[in-house]
């Protein structure tokens, strides 16, 4: 009996330890802006690594900055989020600007590699009814007092610095590592991965005690709509968009029936207006762009010797260059996209757009159309009945009221089907 009972004791014990695992922790890389795709991956991740049942998740960040309803978003997941959050700014010369402050701040641990970089968090304007230029001083400051109040709020609930936090935001400080760690706007500071998974071992958060001293680290990659997204929702790709709808809509206009410029045209626009309610874009930007393709239209048909045209450039240029908000890193319009863009646009409708449109209301040069007016000679006797005469290297069926003698010179009047009416030319 006592051995039966020890073979089931020693079999017990072997099952329990072959469904024990090695302790994991999550871990995710954000590089680049902030924005939906961004918080939608964060949000993923933590619930993967919540059902995983890891020791914690590890947002690996390197950030200029990015949108505030984004960030607010990720700051709530961290918020109710059941599995540990540790923020980790990394490598070395990574930065948390802007949003990356707020983020780094509202994680259940902060922590930064040594000669990286943390604020410079003040708000920016963003929308299409809140372009900077517009903005009065009194919103200006009612969004900066927001914005710090939301720090605040973050930095208090973490128990970190609120009056650096404040700083960070009303006026735009920004300070290495080891100046966070000293004025504890960080828990710590650690040279990699492994390094931070050890100063993490025995960290108490909530009510969890840590345990990654030998953890296996398992990276929660983005999903391929996440890359699409991240990759799609930017100011590059809005302004390529935008240059798809003018050439699009352009060109069909141009050619009529060729259908493809216009069916890709009427997509993109699609895009671009989903685009411009998540960018921070500048409407200011937008009316100017809108203004240059009028100013090229109007200049085929205008005799303006060119004068819209080169008003159309120059104000092509400062609605792209005004397009997006450059007061913020993140999501700015680089000049190696306006200029480029700018000649390409300008050539389209100089050299391709204006022909096509100038072609659209030309006087027909060929065809049943341009008969009536043309003279020639009779080769047979034309009256009522018919008679033949040849016109532009064709021979035609033609009828008279008035008789004509072969030979005798006539005029085209009219046109029936195939018969050309005619009289003679000096009636």
């Amino acid at each position: 009996m006592t051995s039966w009972t020890s073979v089931l004791i020693a079999g017990s014990m072997w099952v329990a330890g072959g469904n024990l695992r090695a302790a994991e922790v999550g871990l995710i890389k954000i590089d680049g802006a902030i924005g939906p795709a961004t918080a939608s991956y964060i949000s993923r991740a933590i619930d993967v690594a919540a059902a995983r049942q890891d020791a914690c998740l590890i947002i690996q960040l390197d950030t200029p900055g990015g949108l505030l309803d984004s960030t607010r978003d990720i700051v709530q997941k961290f918020y109710t989020s059941p599995v540990p959050t540790v923020v980790y700014v990394a490598p070395a010369a990574a930065r948390a600007g802007s949003a990356g402050a707020f983020i780094t701040m509202a994680a259940d641990v902060a922590a930064m590699a040594p000669h990286t970089r943390i604020g410079a968090a003040h708000p920016v304007s963003i929308g299409l009814s809140r372009d900077a230029e517009k903005t009065d001083d009194v919103m200006k400051k009612k969004m900066e007092n927001d914005t710090a109040g939301f720090i605040e709020t973050i930095a208090d609930k973490r128990h970190r610095n609120a009056e650096w936090a404040r700083s960070a935001v009303t006026e735009s400080v920004v300070i290495t590592a080891e100046k966070a760690l000293e004025l504890n706007v960080i828990d710590l500071i650690a040279d990699d991965l492994p390094g931070l998974l050890d100063q993490l071992a025995g960290r108490t958060v909530g009510d969890k005690t840590l345990e990654t001293a030998k953890a296996e680290i398992f990276e929660i990659r983005m999903t391929a709509s996440e890359k699409f997204l991240q990759l799609f929702l930017r100011p590059e790709m809005m302004f390529v968009l935008m240059l798809v709808v003018i050439y699009g809509i352009i060109g069909e206009l141009s050619n009529p029936g060729a259908i493809l410029p216009g069916v890709a045209g009427a997509i993109a626009l699609i895009l671009v207006l989903y685009m411009s309610a998540v960018l921070p874009v500048n409407t200011a930007g937008l009316a100017l762009m809108g203004l240059a393709v009028v100013l090229f239209i109007v200049d085929v048909f205008a005799p303006t010797h060119g004068v819209l045209t080169a008003g159309g450039i120059v104000s092509f240029f400062l609605g792209a260059l005004i397009l997006f908000d450059r007061s913020d890193a993140s999501f700015k319009l680089s000049l190696a996209y306006i200029v480029p863009a700018t000649v390409l646009t300008a050539a389209f409708f100089i050299f391709v757009a204006g022909a096509g449109l100038r072609a659209q209301f030309q006087p027909v040069q060929s065809g049943r159309e341009t008969m009536p007016g043309k003279t020639a000679n009779a080769i047979s006797r034309i009256a009522a009945d018919g008679g033949k005469v040849f016109i532009e290297g064709e021979y035609w069926n033609a009828v008279s009221e008035t008789p004509v003698e072969p030979g005798q010179t006539v005029e085209v009047i009219g046109i029936e089907g195939l018969t050309l009416k005619v009289k003679p030319k000096n009636q």
